[in-house]
């Protein structure tokens, strides 16, 4: 029995092989512990630069906003920017007394919004609301710009509530353009600038449009309850609110259409204010820029509606006929005046003037106001006992006599 040695050359191969299995086995180890190092790199790498169509060599990119600016140029903006220059604030002061200490001191006790219609020399002039200037001792202005200027009234007229001031005009830059009020449509666009609630918030722009044309609103003068008046103006829901009064009412051409006067305030009620229309206001602005009043007409008598006399004293005192249950009676004839003149007397019951009947007082002052000037001739017919008569007279103005 023998033991055999392997063959040399055997020996030498098996050794080979076990060698090289351990080196690759090496190998592979140490080259996925470097691919696991590399790949967060790599992965990080290829995030910044995936999308950008860049260089792979950079790794940073900067995001910029920019900010855009968008030029909005409408038709009211170009209407407000041509006339909220000419539009003024109205502070009305007057004086207060303190009971307690027996000192007297002035401030303001109202305000309201002016226009300025016209400039001549250093001298402006500006036209408002009469009841924004009533009962004021003193006047101030405040311009677009801010600037302060005392204001004195050049005239006032309490029946359509219109007021002219002149101011000095060195510091005014701009002038209001008056318009058409008659070529006003139901529906058509206007703007209202003006103070609501005083000059806080001054130059304040409201947009609506003509709600109606040619309304009619019942004034009370002196507050006693009866009708003296109805004023003739523009309905518009732009929102006008106490301290508009007085301000500009314009259509998209900027032109002044109105004077903005009043609004409807009741609880329930909401977009109802009015303007009155240029066309009727420029001649009493006028009037009262180069008079200080309006020039109107009188037949110098005080009235009473016959629809408030009692049917006794219509039958048994004035004799009217029994078909006659309106018109005005004279309560009084003041000496020397038209009327007086013309052979009327107390008790005459006035029906009719020219072609116009007439049933009220209100109506026979509109008839005048509206139709008439000094100097003028009118027809009266009335009832005297019972009968009708004719006669004319010749109408002057309400201060004369």
């Amino acid at each position: 029995m023998g033991f055999y040695d392997e063959d040399p050359a055997q020996k030498k191969t098996g050794r080979g092989k076990g060698g090289y299995f351990l080196a690759s086995l090496a190998g592979l180890i140490v080259g996925a512990l470097l691919v696991l190092i590399a790949l967060p790199r790599l992965t990080d790498q290829s995030i910044l630069n995936s999308g950008t169509g860049t260089d792979n060599t950079e790794t940073n990119q900067t995001v910029r906003h920019k900010k855009v600016s968008v030029n909005v140029t409408t038709d009211v903006m170009k209407a407000v920017s041509k006339a909220k220059d000419a539009v003024v604030g109205i502070s009305n002061i007057q004086s207060t007394s303190f009971w307690d200490t027996g000192e007297t001191k002035s401030e303001e006790a109202g305000s309201g919004s002016g226009v300025i219609y016209k400039k001549v020399g250093n001298r402006a002039f500006i036209v408002t609301n009469y009841h924004v200037i009533e009962g004021a001792e003193k006047l101030e202005v405040t311009l677009a710009d801010g600037t302060k200027v005392p204001a004195k009234v050049r005239g006032g007229d309490i029946w359509t509530d219109l007021a002219v001031l002149e101011i000095d005009g060195s510091h005014v830059k701009k002038v209001a353009e008056f318009g058409d009020s008659s070529a006003l449509k139901q529906g058509e666009p206007v703007i209202a600038i003006g103070n609501p609630l005083g000059l806080e918030f001054s130059g304040s722009v409201t947009e609506g449009i003509v709600s109606g044309l040619e309304r009619t609103v019942p004034v009370d003068i002196d507050q006693d309850g009866v009708e003296d008046w109805q004023a003739e103006v523009i309905q518009t829901d732009a929102a006008i609110n106490p301290g508009n009064s007085g301000g500009a009412l314009i259509n998209l051409a900027g032109q002044v259409v109105g004077i903005n006067s009043m609004k409807i305030s009741q609880e329930a009620v909401e977009g109802i204010g009015f303007s009155i229309p240029i066309n009727y206001a420029e001649p009493i602005i006028n009037s009262l820029e180069k008079y200080g009043k309006i020039q109107r007409p009188a037949m110098g008598v005080t009235l009473r509606n016959v629809n408030e006399i009692s049917a006794y004293h219509q039958q048994e005192t004035l004799k009217l006929p029994s078909n006659v249950k309106d018109g005005v009676m004279i309560e009084q004839v003041l000496p020397n005046s038209p009327a007086d003149k013309a052979g009327l007397k107390e008790l005459d019951v006035i029906v009719q003037l020219d072609d116009q009947k007439i049933h009220d007082i209100l109506g026979l002052r509109k008839y005048l106001y509206n139709n008439k000037k000094t100097g003028d001739t009118i027809t009266v017919k009335f009832y005297r006992e019972g009968k009708l008569k004719t006669t004319t007279v010749k109408l002057t103005s309400e201060n004369s006599f």
